[in-house]
């Protein structure tokens, strides 16, 4: 299979040439304009929509504009898309990635105009506008080798020292902190203890955090705010164990339900507000869909712990064998505990083969897993790595992987996947305190999700993962738009 290299000067052609097509559009709406005498006044307001699709050139790219007209019912045999913008659900915290040893590592290896490249390309307007950046507390598998900020046996973290990071990690999040601006949001997890705070004495192959280093473990997460805030890095917060459920060959720890919920109420709850970050926002579970119920049952439900609780993440790898992706139970989490937001803490396409670059199927696993999670109240997205090499690595276990962008380090050159495509149709124009409104298909043909920016502007992202074009209406209150969507295709609908 021939492998195409995408290079992003066309890529960045075609970002930049979306930005400025907008001069050719009115304004967006102000809320004030949308919501008259509780209807909807959309008629002949021109409509951008935005597409990538496969088998051609189209890569988040500006489609000729249409206009909104007169509603009818719509007949049985047609499809619709119906947009409520009164109904209002979670407000949008972001979207993003991880930059982690192994993307900071090939990161250092590529030329200085690659490198902004690649931050453009995720962190500014022209790109597709991340705004969350998550990594690991010491190491994980995407890296070069294990080690913690403390030696070996140091119950008192008197050696603690974040020096390696400083090296190349911090000096890539920093650079990518700037490019973000004010909508900056930093959390951090860790993969594993320090072995010898472990029952198999060992960083890898799961082992659990043995109770008489709770406390210890919870000042570990101190010492780690603390000293990423001292090279001007505020911290957002943390999730307390990342797959607390996984024994894996690389860095991982076991916890219960009852364990995590023990330690959080006991020891990282209550350090947090003695060291005075009660406002750090602290995530429990960051594992699959699958059993987050149960998690979700035994923490919140306990006042104590719960109180600590800003919320609980998630992965999407209950599907790497062709799973039940188990959006019920995200759905559940948030009509039983309202109060409990949801993030999307890691996902990434597992198996890493090159010869599979731009295939498509990656990107709709993206877009299927972005739609409905936010359909089902998740407030923020965080992608697994932002960049890996051109063996999708470096993994000190061999845990290769692809990301949204690969670097091909011998060539110097960028490699964009229709991945980065599928995640800037959201992440590109949903803005940070937008508003999920009500949206549904008449037919599952078709997934959507919709928001509304702070500016009054709306975005309707339309995803097609069919092998037929299908034409469909857009109905917004009592007016409409006619729109047909290519096989395997994702567009953006703004207005």
């Amino acid at each position: 299979m021939k492998i195409v290299f995408l290079k992003f000067s066309i890529a960045f052609v075609l970002l930049s040439s979306c930005a400025t097509n907008t001069n050719d559009d009115k304004k967006p709406l102000a809320s004030s304009e949308i919501k008259q005498d509780d209807s909807i006044k959309l008629k002949n307001k021109k409509v951008k929509v935005y597409t990538t699709s496969e088998g051609t050139n189209e890569r988040l790219s500006l489609s000729p504009n249409t206009m909104f007209t007169s509603a009818t019912q719509p007949l049985e045999t047609e499809i619709a898309i119906f947009v409520n913008p009164k109904k209002q659900f979670q407000e949008f915290l972001g979207i993003g990635g991880a930059i982690t040893d192994a993307s900071s590592e090939v990161f250092s290896k590529l030329s200085a105009d690659k490198q902004e490249e690649l931050l453009n390309a995720y962190f500014t307007e022209d790109g597709i506008n991340y705004n969350i950046i998550r990594t690991s507390i010491h190491s994980a598998d995407f890296g070069l080798g294990s080690f913690t900020y403390i030696e070996e046996g140091d119950g008192e973290l008197k050696t603690f020292s974040i020096e390696k990071d400083k090296v190349k990690r911090i000096p890539m999040i920093k650079r990518a902190q700037a490019l973000i601006g004010n909508d900056f949001v930093f959390y951090a997890s860790p993969w594993s203890p320090p072995a010898f705070m472990k029952t198999n004495k060992n960083m890898l192959q799961g082992g659990k955090l043995m109770p008489q280093y709770y406390q210890t473990w919870a000042d570990y997460f101190v010492k780690f705010i603390k000293a990423y805030e001292a090279e001007d890095i505020p911290v957002w917060g943390v999730t307390i164990q990342n797959e607390p459920m996984a024994t894996q060959r690389w860095e991982s720890c076991i916890y219960t339900a009852e364990e995590e919920r023990d330690f959080l109420k006991n020891n990282l709850g209550p350090t947090f507000e003695k060291n005075g970050f009660g406002d750090k926002k602290i995530v429990v579970w960051d594992h699959n869909r699958d059993l987050i119920s149960h998690r979700a049952n035994t923490i919140f439900e306990d006042p104590e712990a719960s109180k600590y609780a800003w919320g609980i993440g998630f992965h999407w790898y209950e599907t790497w064998t062709g799973g039940d992706p188990k959006y019920d139970n995200l759905k559940n989490i948030t009509e039983s505990y309202p109060d409990k937001k949801l993030l999307f803490t890691e996902g990434c396409q597992e198996k890493f083969d090159p010869e599979h670059y731009q295939r498509w199927s990656n990107a709709e696993r993206y877009g299927n897993s972005m739609i409905n999670d936010f359909n089902s109240g998740t407030v923020g997205w965080t992608d697994w790595n932002i960049l890996l090499n051109e063996n999708g690595g470096p993994n000190h276990v061999q845990n290769f992987c692809f990301a949204p962008i690969h670097a091909d380090t011998q060539k110097n050159e960028l490699i964009y996947t229709p991945s980065y495509y599928y995640i800037g149709h959201f992440s590109k124009f949903i803005k940070p305190k937008a508003k999920r409104i009500s949206t549904t298909v008449s037919r599952s043909t078709l997934e959507s999700t919709s928001f509304q920016n702070p500016d009054g502007e709306i975005i309707t992202v339309v995803m097609n993962k069919t092998d037929d074009p299908i034409d469909y209406k857009l109905i917004v209150g009592e007016y409409k738009i006619d729109y047909k969507i290519a096989p395997h295709t994702m567009q953006t609908i703004i207005y």
